[in-house]
């Protein structure tokens, strides 16, 4: 699919994408999974090196996950996430990028991130208004992989198709939720093989943010 030329919009990931996050996934990823293990939501012998933060919660969800212990599950990922807000900078060349296409592009951020936390962190870095969208994860009905924060975007812009819309993210689950609501994906910093690897289909991949004036 080319549609250079014809670009609206840009759906961006947040962390490690845009910006340089410190947040420690794996540690925030087993914090939740040894809580859902102790109230014996989940099993002890889940592959958990095959699943994301985000899966781990939808599956617990999928296993009777409500009401007070997600409340208690949320903090868990809200404490990390601030933690690693703290002091996050910008992957290289983002402030030129966003400058160069800020009012000539219709750029969003969607995120797994509490949404105070992403903002807290877009505001310290100085770049959140670049962005007329961003959507945390009070805005989806499921975590990425899940398309719900691309849903989201999608119907509070209306007058640009999927077609006008290219999303960026270094993750699987960022290709994944991409894919599944029609927005073509492009792979920052991790190989193609790996997202094919999770059955996700990029449109191309780069190293530096720059990189993605080729695909405007």
């Amino acid at each position: 699919m080319d549609n250079r030329g014809q670009i609206q919009g840009i759906i961006f990931d947040m962390d490690n994408t845009i910006l340089k996050s410190t947040i420690d996934f794996p540690a925030m990823k087993l914090a939740i999974f040894d809580f859902l293990v102790e109230r014996r939501i989940l099993p002890d012998d889940l592959p958990i090196e095959r699943h994301t933060t985000a899966t781990v919660i939808e599956l617990a969800r999928g296993q009777s996950l409500s009401g007070e212990l997600e409340r208690q599950v949320w903090d868990i990922a809200s404490r990390h996430e601030l933690a690693g807000m703290q002091g996050a900078g910008l992957e290289p060349g983002v402030r030129d990028f966003l400058d160069a296409v800020r009012g000539k592009l219709t750029l969003t951020v969607v995120t797994n991130n509490a949404l105070p936390a992403a903002l807290h962190a877009l505001r310290e870095t100085g770049i959140a208004a670049c962005f007329e969208l961003i959507a945390g994860r009070e805005q989806m009905s499921a975590l990425k992989p899940s398309p719900s924060g691309y849903h989201y975007v999608l119907e509070r812009c209306p007058h640009i198709p999927r077609s006008g819309w290219i999303s960026l993210g270094d993750s699987w689950i960022d290709g994944k939720a991409a894919n599944d609501a029609g927005v073509p994906f492009i792979s920052y910093q991790t190989d193609l093989d790996v997202m094919e690897s999770r059955g996700v289909a990029a449109i191309g991949r780069i190293e530096r943010i720059r990189e993605l004036h080729a695909y405007l």
